[in-house]
């Protein structure tokens, strides 16, 4: 056991040396784009909370444009108290037994929604969407909470100082390590079986602010048939403190069946494990938009006190003058005395550089195409054609957010309800049991395929009087209610009003078809 802490150890500091390079410029695009956030970077480690952080800061219009995407991602992948995923049967069940499992696959997609909704889910992953864009890699950590909260889940988004992952071959975020402080109070709360030696256990108690550096690595537990869940070792490392040949103590051991730390990325180059942001993109333009602003503040300043000159006369002493109203400055006879200085011209261009330059900005970070709807009404294509475009400047980020972050998120609720005994004991496969994504981003996708779907059914019923026959309204009518996600006890209803409806129609076309033969 020695050796094998020993070697975790070693392998999160070469993690934390991969880490350093982005750390500058993760500080950066913090500092410019979402000062508020604590410091990404390791060494500073909090010494600075409350501290005001914008000083440096003379536009916000990047700072603006950070939180409307952030907000547009929490609004149209993961939207509060509304059910943005669901399971479907999967593609081994026969039709009969996909028939009779769909009233479960409701009450399961109504119990993990009412968890959810009741944790602090939209809090925490609001917070990684912003670091998501700010810094380009995020990192959810998703605890089962003890029994008896009012919910299941427990979320934290752990700050990017605090992590350091490591990728597969597959290019797959699999290893984590955490690094944070701990004192007494937090080791008794989150680890209460750990055994603690006195020599700690007094120092902490004679300096209350002490804290211990506290490492957590999640590491997959490999095997010939491929990744077979993941190891958790939680242990404080301390060499001044801990007067032993060890230098550490294990708080907690165990097994995950899905890791706790959810990683995932905006966009990945060729080669580098951490994602890039949309920040990281229109950086450029976000300094220089700063500093104009600065220039154009100084200069405001010198047009309103303006630049003064005066004779060195020895009579007149600039230091003693104030520029008041119904003050009276003393001059030497035959001197000018306090005269104003001239500026060479006032040929400004800096509001039109201003202007271009946050266009731009927003343009990048998709505030001008992703926000708040201004036209008061929209036709239905209109409103169909800002979801499809919506769905081509998300769907490159929304296929690897899907892959990264939403499907490991749904998977972990699942085994831990499903361990709880809250849900049935089913499958998460692909097979038996499969995920269905009902975001409005998901569904904006979904209502293209059930436009197509319904005007090939009207394109259909023109051809002939009998040409509507060859559509299976009960197949159509179920598809259609997946599709737009709709309830399954209202597609039922559906299927009776729209078998009436057909009936109808029947006898409508063969009364048609009568006429037609004549």
């Amino acid at each position: 056991m020695k050796d094998k802490i020993k070697s975790l150890y070693e392998r999160f500091e070469k993690a934390n040396e991969k880490k350093q390079n982005w750390e500058s410029h993760w500080d950066e695009c913090y500092s410019y784009s979402f000062p508020q956030r604590e410091n990404v970077v390791s060494s500073y480690k909090s010494n600075n909370i409350g501290d005001k952080k914008n000083t440096h800061l003379y536009d916000g219009t990047a700072p603006d444009a950070v939180d409307q995407l952030a907000a547009s991602l929490l609004a149209e992948l993961t939207p509060p108290w509304s059910k943005w995923f669901g399971f479907k049967a999967g593609k081994d069940l026969s039709k009969e037994e996909k028939d009779n499992i769909s009233p479960e696959l409701e009450k399961i997609t109504e119990t993990m929604s009412s968890n959810f909704d009741y944790s602090n889910f939209s809090v925490e992953i609001h917070q990684c969407y912003l670091d998501l864009v700010v810094a380009g890699t995020a990192c959810l950590m998703f605890e089962e909470a003890p029994i008896g909260e009012s919910s299941a889940f427990r979320f934290y988004a752990v700050p990017l100082k605090e992590i350091a992952v490591e990728e597969n071959s597959n290019g797959k975020i699999d290893t984590t390590f955490r690094e944070s402080e701990i004192g007494l109070e937090g080791i008794k709360s989150r680890f209460p079986e750990a055994k603690i030696p006195n020599q700690l256990i007094e120092k902490m108690s004679d300096d209350f602010d002490y804290k211990a550096k506290l490492i957590e690595a999640v590491i997959p537990k490999i095997t010939k048939f491929g990744v077979s869940g993941y190891e958790y070792i939680a242990f404080i490392w301390d060499e001044n403190t801990l007067h032993t040949n060890d230098n550490y103590i294990i708080l907690r051991e165990g097994n995950f069946e899905t890791s706790p730390f959810i990683n995932f990325r905006w966009l990945k180059a060729p080669g580098e494990i951490y994602g890039r942001s949309p920040v990281m993109k229109t950086l450029p333009d976000i300094k220089t938009v700063n500093k104009v602003v600065e220039l154009v503040l100084k200069n405001a300043s010198i047009s309103v006190t303006g630049i003064w000159q005066a004779d060195d006369d020895g009579v007149l002493n600039p230091a003693n003058i104030k520029l008041v109203p119904g003050s009276i400055i003393p001059k030497a006879i035959g001197s000018k005395g306090l005269t104003p200085l001239e500026a060479p011209g006032n040929f400004d261009v800096s509001q039109l550089l201003l202007d271009d330059l946050r266009k731009r900005i927003r343009h990048s970070l998709l505030t001008d195409r992703l926000s708040q709807i201004d036209t008061p009404t929209m036709t239905a294509t209109e409103v169909l054609e800002r979801s499809e475009q919506m769905v081509r400047i998300l769907g490159a980020s929304f296929g690897r957010l899907q892959s990264e972050l939403l499907t490991p998120l749904m998977k972990r609720a699942f085994y831990i309800l499903k361990r709880r005994g809250e849900i049935p004991p089913l499958s998460l496969d692909g097979r038996t049991l499969d995920l269905q994504y009902k975001s409005p981003l998901a569904l904006s996708q979904s209502q293209k395929d059930a436009s197509n779907v319904i005007n090939w059914i009207q394109t259909v019923s023109s051809f002939a009087p009998t040409s509507f026959e060859a559509v299976d309204i009960k197949e159509a009518t179920r598809w259609l209610g997946r599709t737009l996600n709709v309830p399954e006890s209202l597609n039922v209803l559906l299927q009776i009003r729209l078998k009436m409806s057909w009936q109808i129609c029947k006898r409508t076309q063969n009364y048609y078809k009568a006429l037609w033969q004549m």
